[in-house]
């Protein structure tokens, strides 16, 4: 959604004026296609990179106002999280070294936000999913204080009426009820733009689809959310659930999330692509300064279709159709929104081949690929890669293939085809292809975040693992090298120096609880199993009614009666507690001056951990 003034659709009156201006735009675009004012050539490309804000402890810095204003720089934008920022490349040409022309104006302009990042004591990071991202970052507190979010969370919660659910599941398992869209705020993507000429516009997304799981497979970068091991590109999980406006009923349904792969191939034409999501997705915001776009066809100008744009918007698909200006000429294009940011820009510049090369390197067999592959096995194809990433396997022509053999024999083959067909340089070409053949033959950078944090989570506590795994992330990005050249984190990687350590840094969150109403014979049972001296009390919200020590308990061990007796009984209920953001110090004094040595940790109440002496 990138018009900046948006306001809600309330009222009768503005839903019906902002309708006939949906439907005259796609009356004016097929105008357009009918007299071939849309572009048909050269072909162009361009990006978007979206990046996180970090301060000294890695952790998410909601500063994105004020290093935007340092950066002054129009190729600069906000997004919905205030810790998120986005650079958009200028489209050039697909022709000779097309891609190191990008790959220049990238680092140039990473590195003026790097600059300005660093005059508000933060630093940049590129991730699909910033591994330090905890639950706060992600409250109405850290989105970007501009109407279009609030008008978008506000818009998007109305026509839901309930909380997001989000329930993903991959060797962890992530389960939580979120208020507001700020989830979204999590995902972060080098979305690639490929302008696509108009007369086969159908078959080239189509083949866009196609290809999108083998590609995405190459290309995981987000295994990690809220210090959980989920798939190898969570992003796709996330982002569907994060901005869904169906409610939990209606999922069953045939009804399609506004985050969607599709639910067929296209046919007809582009318009008919537009005239699906205006009738599946309600439009629930509008803007101003919208006219009438037949009248700008017959008095010679070019209009922008605003209210098909903005509707456009707020519909995400993996891969999106995109109607744009560029030097005065109409044209089309299809957005790739699958493909994360990072790990480093000279991959994401390799991604940007792989994807380009395949796509314009289609060989004949596979013209009318909706006649041909049934639509499931792709979209099936597309979400095995976004679990599983270069473990997948793929129905590809009617077997079976591993991602591994698909992009060595076919693909990557075929990429180099389709660049050469467009006067791409031999030196671009070679360049940036074989950092995709060395990362399918060492690793990606979802598996490399992985291995490292499995072996970090060896030494330390989930949250210190979450910060180091996220400062070497930033410290190998500075020095540029291809992901599939890291070496994967040892143990002992060092801790990150001068941390403003608090409580979350050493805290045990693997806890046992009893209920009020079990057992004295439980508890003792409980804790001899376990070797642990202290036991809280929770109900079924995870709020904390008390706690029970060894001493409590001991004295039963030889009694009859403790499987009479009950929990409620013995427990304390004058409970000494402290927050996850506590400073150690602070926790430590605490524990000093009570002359305790156990502390519940809670978070708006719940238990989410626990700090004992022996931790400290």
């Amino acid at each position: 959604m990138g018009q900046l003034d948006v306001s809600k659709l309330s009222r009768t009156k503005d839903r019906a004026n902002y309708i006939h201006h949906l439907v005259n735009d796609i009356k004016a675009l097929e105008i357009m296609l009918e007299r071939g004012m849309i572009e048909e050539e050269p072909i162009r490309i361009g990006a978007e990179q979206e990046f996180c804000l970090v301060n000294q402890q890695y952790s998410p810095c909601s500063k994105s106002l004020d290093v935007l204003k340092d950066i002054d720089d129009s190729h600069f934008t906000t997004e919905i999280g205030n810790f998120n920022l986005e650079a958009n490349l200028d489209p050039v040409v697909l022709n000779d070294r097309c891609f190191s022309s990008l790959h220049q104006q990238l680092k140039t302009l990473m590195k003026k936000a790097d600059e300005a990042a660093h005059k508000h004591d933060s630093m940049i990071v590129l991730a699909g999913i910033l591994p330090s991202l905890s639950l706060k970052n992600v409250s109405l507190d850290t989105m970007t204080p501009m109407p279009r979010y609030e008008v978008l969370n506000e818009a998007i919660k109305t026509t839901r009426r309930e909380d997001f659910n989000i329930h993903i599941k991959g060797v962890d398992e992530l389960n939580l009820l979120h208020d507001s869209v700020m989830l979204e705020g999590c995902n972060t993507s080098f979305q690639m733009h490929l302008q696509v000429d108009p007369n086969n516009f159908i078959d080239t997304y189509n083949w866009a689809q196609a290809i999108a799981g083998p590609i995405l497979s190459a290309c995981t970068n987000s295994p990690i959310l809220f210090g959980q091991e989920l798939w190898r590109e969570t992003r796709i999980a996330l982002f569907t659930q994060s901005i869904d406006t169906r409610t939990n009923s209606y999922v069953l349904n045939e009804n399609q999330s506004r985050v969607s792969f599709g639910i067929n191939w296209q046919t007809g034409s582009v318009t008919d692509i537009f005239k699906d999501n205006i009738s599946r997705f309600r439009s629930f915001l509008t803007t101003s300064y919208i006219k009438d776009s037949v009248d700008m066809i017959e008095n010679g100008e070019i209009p922008r279709l605003r209210a098909l744009d903005l509707h456009n918007g707020t519909i995400y698909p993996w891969n999106r159709v995109c109607y744009g200006i560029s030097s005065g000429k109409p044209h089309l294009r299809i957005e790739n929104r699958y493909v994360p940011s990072g790990p480093t820009m000279v991959d994401e510049i390799a991604n940007m081949v792989f994807w380009v090369g395949v796509m314009m390197g289609k060989p004949k067999q596979y013209d009318n690929i909706h006649n041909i592959w049934e639509f499931r096995d792709v979209k099936n194809n597309f979400f095995n890669a976004a679990r599983y990433g270069m473990a997948a396997q793929f129905y590809w022509n009617g077997k079976y293939v591993s991602s591994y053999d698909l992009i060595l024999n076919e693909l990557l083959p075929m990429a180099y085809k389709g660049l050469y067909r467009f006067g791409v340089s031999p030196q671009d070409a070679e360049y940036y292809l074989k950092i995709i053949k060395d990362r399918v033959k060492s690793h990606s950078g979802s598996e490399w975040g992985i291995r490292s944090y499995r072996n970090l989570l060896k030494t330390y506590k989930r949250y210190e693992a979450m910060q180091i795994l996220t400062a070497q992330i930033y410290n190998k990005q500075q020095k540029g090298y291809p992901v599939s050249t890291w070496q994967i984190l040892r143990p002992n990687t060092a801790a990150i120096v001068n941390s403003d350590r608090t409580v979350k840094h050493i805290m045990n969150t693997d806890v046992y609880s009893v209920d009020k109403k079990d057992s004295i014979e439980l508890v003792l049972h409980m804790m001899r199993w376990k070797d642990i001296h202290h036991m809280p009390v929770t109900n079924n919200d995870k709020k904390l009614e008390g706690v029970l020590s060894w001493k409590d308990v001991e004295r039963y061990l030889d009694k009859k009666d403790k499987e009479t007796t009950s929990v409620n009984k013995l427990m304390k209920r004058d409970i000494v507690t402290i927050e996850e953001d506590c400073p150690i110090e602070d926790a430590k004094r605490m524990m000093s001056e009570k002359n305790i040595s156990f502390l519940p940790i809670l978070r708006h109440g719940k238990l989410i951990g626990l700090l004992t002496s022996s931790d400290l």
